[in-house]
């Protein structure tokens, strides 16, 4: 039954075998960017344990949104300067594996600290310093500030020489690219019911089967322009997820060189940001709600929305590392195949969960090049920026201060602002939605809501 243009709403339930195959797609949506954040930061940390980790914070995500919010969480990108601080500022490896999961913990306290405001003085005041006009472009910038990862990534491969340098042909990485671009919207614009519901696999499948063709000949002849997938992933696969907590707690060096400073100094490296993913968090729940046609700010409420994401956030790291947050690509998954069952999120949880035992079926899904999931990524990407733009289609860019507010946020966040103090960098995201606020204040100052509506009602008569 179709509610809200969706083939499977947030309470439906496919069948089992449907299920799986939804699950499948959404695990291959976030994988990438999942395991993308250990791979950054080094130091040994497993992607396996990531994903096990991302798995582990969605269930208790869910919990805490009542399985009414069927987005997935992933590694955290906002994070990754935090995350190389607790590095940088530890004396081994084991002491900065207990800055992960304590870095963590001091975000997830922000979440729930915002989360006990938002309990008791509502979410009246959200709507009124983030309107349509502010939360809208802030939404396309999200997906705006990915583009170019994902052309960076349509025009790459995935084989590394001898001396780690990608040799893949850039127009043979756009081929496979595309291939897989067309495959998804053909699925998507063509296909009969079931197909249109699973055009990432199917976009996927085709891209990566003519990127192995491609590779196959380039052992042949020999030639490392034509390699597109890097199969000597699978000589140095890890077996077991290498859990966070185990390199933590289970050290010598941790306690050894353990100081009080350095809980500080972590502190000062996570707290900031988790203010700033904040308004992210806010921009992607006001999304998904418009994809789903449901308030999630207002049920389940946006203190269990970030309970969940605070506490999952701790519940990630202490698994894999990395703390997590809602995922724009789960988000743009969702919309695209238009299945939003929480069953769906659920099952995908479960199944990184044990995928993340399962070293040779990770593989083979990291071996899956990044041209490839460009081509993908493309259509995710683009699909959060056209929703961000969808919200401010009935506001009145007619009117200055409205004009003024979007046109900064989207030229401040195409632009690429961004501010850093010390360990602790403001994404172009975080700082376009400020100066919208901004801006949409400094435009209103002076102005009670009464005046202002009166104002836009004589702009519209003239």
């Amino acid at each position: 039954m179709e509610k809200n243009g969706l083939i499977y709403g947030v309470s439906d339930r496919p069948s089992v075998g449907k299920t799986l195959i939804f699950a499948f797609q959404q695990m291959l949506a976030i994988l990438a960017a999942t395991i993308a954040v250990p791979a950054i930061i080094g130091n040994g940390m497993s992607q396996s344990a990531a994903l096990f980790g991302a798995g582990v914070g969605t269930i208790v995500y869910l919990l805490f949104t009542k399985f009414k919010s069927p987005v997935f969480l992933g590694s955290s990108f906002a994070f990754i300067g935090s995350m190389l601080a607790a590095f940088a500022g530890a004396t081994s490896a084991s002491l900065g594996y207990l800055g992960l999961i304590l870095g963590a913990f001091f975000a997830g306290l922000v979440y729930v600290a915002i989360a006990l405001v938002v309990k008791f003085c509502g979410t009246g005041w959200i709507n009124k310093i983030m309107p349509a006009v502010v939360i809208g472009p802030t939404v396309a910038i999200i997906g705006l500030s990915l583009a170019g990862n994902a052309v960076g990534d349509l025009l790459s491969g995935s084989f590394k020489d001898a001396a780690g340098v990608v040799t893949t042909n850039k127009f043979l990485a756009l081929f496979c690219g595309l291939v897989t671009l067309f495959t998804v919207v053909a699925c998507s614009v063509y296909g009969k019911k079931f197909v249109k519901m699973i055009p990432f696999i199917l976009g996927i499948l085709a891209g990566y089967a003519v990127a192995a063709i491609f590779t196959g000949i380039g052992y042949l002849a020999n030639n490392d322009a034509l390699k597109v997938i890097d199969f000597t992933k699978f000589a140095s696969m890890q077996w077991y997820p290498d859990f966070t907590f185990v390199k933590a707690f289970f050290s010598k060096e941790t306690w050894d060189n353990f100081s009080w400073g350095y809980v500080g100094t972590i502190a000062v490296a996570y707290i900031p940001v988790a203010f700033v993913v904040f308004a992210e968090h806010i921009a992607d729940h006001k999304n998904l709600s418009s994809v789903i046609g449901s308030d999630l700010l207002e049920e389940p409420g946006l203190h269990r929305t970030l309970l969940g994401d605070g506490v999952g956030s701790i519940a990630g790291a202490f698994f894999g590392g990395c703390p997590n947050t809602t995922y724009g690509e789960s988000v743009g998954c969702v919309a695209i195949s238009k299945n939003a069952s929480i069953t769906t999120i659920i099952t995908t949880a479960i199944l990184c969960i044990v995928c993340s035992f399962i070293a040779p079926f990770v593989t083979l899904l990291a071996t899956i090049p990044s041209c490839v999931m460009g081509g993908v990524c493309m259509t995710l990407y683009g699909f959060i920026a056209v929703s961000g733009l969808k919200m401010i289609q009935k506001e009145d860019l007619g009117d200055s201060r409205n004009l003024f507010t979007v046109s900064v946020i989207l030229i401040a966040g195409i632009g690429g602002l961004t501010l850093t103090f010390g360990k602790v960098t403001l994404t172009s995201v975080a700082c376009a939605l400020i100066l919208g606020i901004l801006v949409y204040f400094v435009t209103g100052f002076g102005k009670k809501d009464t005046e202002v509506k009166v104002d836009e009602e004589h702009e519209n008569i003239d």
